[in-house]
């Protein structure tokens, strides 16, 4: 079951949050969906998940729009927002028994969803207890077993690790591949890392607007816009690197130590060799900045500032 983002658009008063934001999340593929604060992130999640309305666009899920069917939709979906909210007075089995019922699942059927999003969730200990008695970790992983207990198809999951120790990252984060197999799951953290290990595919949000969108494997292997680190015993002119067509741009960091973002990254370098040998310049170092997510992101998020 797909869930298809469809030029979001989104006002508040005079500042624009969201500008045309498209995109689709496939089941058996964890998406993870990535920005700097203030980005719109959180207000895609809010609205693919029902919770607030678009001023232009829709979400459909299975084909099922959002906007026009809000209730028919909630039974599909699960969301765990970035602030968590929970009713800290309950107990965690009659807190996860009071969310089933909202969703009309009663008896057998809900005792049995709301075992098995404790086990999945390491509740066991910690169910018969107070949610305001708990830890900031358990808490969230309340509110994780919350957004699974009926079952949805699609998760969307608004910063799930937010709060939790090595050790429970590690069985939260199995707990995402595990389910993700069958479902379709959108994930949001700042943790690079953690998307990194957990998604295919990536949708980068910056200023409200979409930057890239593809698959993980694909953003990291691309060889356009990859930065070099040239070092040389002399000082070298900016205009020499103006006529290379490999080089789309060149600054000096400090002294006989410079920058450069390849337009191809494979001719720069040969471009570079071949100045080396023409002017007989002395080169200490030429180094490629490692493409991980983290330099991507910084370089798609840093453009507009």
């Amino acid at each position: 079951m797909s869930l298809q983002v469809k030029q979001l658009s989104k006002y508040y008063q005079q500042q624009k949050a969201l500008d045309g934001v498209s995109f689709t999340a496939q089941p058996g593929q964890v998406l993870g969906f990535l920005g700097p604060n203030g980005a719109g992130k959180s207000t895609t999640m809010k609205i693919a998940a029902g919770y607030l309305y678009p001023d232009e666009g829709d979400v459909l899920v299975d084909g099922i729009s959002v906007i026009r069917y809000p209730q028919e939709v909630s039974r599909i979906v699960g969301y765990l927002p970035e602030h968590n909210p929970l009713y800290l007075e309950m107990y965690v089995r009659e807190f996860l028994g009071f969310v089933a019922g909202l969703y009309r699942i009663k008896g057998t059927q809900a005792k049995s969803n709301i075992q098995q999003v404790i086990e999945a969730c390491g509740l066991g200990p910690e169910q018969h207890k107070k949610i305001g008695a708990l830890s900031k970790g358990y808490r969230q992983r309340v509110g994780l077993a919350k957004a699974l207990v009926h079952d949805p198809e699609v998760i969307i999951l608004d910063e799930p690790t937010s709060g939790l120790d090595p050790n429970q990252l590690v069985d939260i984060r199995q707990l995402i591949q595990e389910i993700s197999k069958e479902k379709t799951l959108i994930l949001s953290t700042h943790v690079m890392q953690e998307v990194e290990a957990l998604c295919d595919k990536v949708v980068i949000i910056h200023q409200g607007k979409v930057v890239a969108q593809d698959l993980l494997s694909n953003l990291k292997s691309e060889d356009t816009n990859a930065i070099l680190y040239l070092e040389t015993q002399e000082q070298l002119a900016e205009e020499w690197f103006a006529q290379m067509d490999g080089c789309h741009s060149f600054r000096m960091l400090e002294e006989g130590y410079y920058q450069l973002k390849a337009s191809n990254v494979s001719l720069l370098r040969k471009e570079i060799m071949i100045l080396i040998q023409e002017k007989s310049l002395t080169l200490l170092s030429l180094r490629q900045e490692e493409r991980n997510l983290e330099s991507i992101f910084r370089q798609l998020t840093s453009v507009q500032k």
